[in-house]
């Protein structure tokens, strides 16, 4: 599984960053969600399957490869 962020979509609620911290931080000077792993191990997948449903923006999919 893939992960992709839509940056310019991007509100900077840092929801992602709460439910999967190991795949997801926030720019220091805008609070914009940055991607640490793109492709991230199956067992962090659960965090990611939560930031994708709680993201106000819809700015994160996670893509079958």
């Amino acid at each position: 599984m893939r992960v992709e962020l839509d940056e310019p979509k991007c509100v900077a609620a840092g929801q992602c960053v709460m439910a999967s911290p190991e795949v997801f931080d926030q720019r220091d000077e805008d609070g914009v969600a940055v991607l640490l792993a793109e492709t991230p191990d199956v067992d962090l997948l659960d965090g990611v399957r939560e930031a994708v449903a709680i993201c106000p923006a819809a700015a994160i999919r996670l893509v079958e490869q």
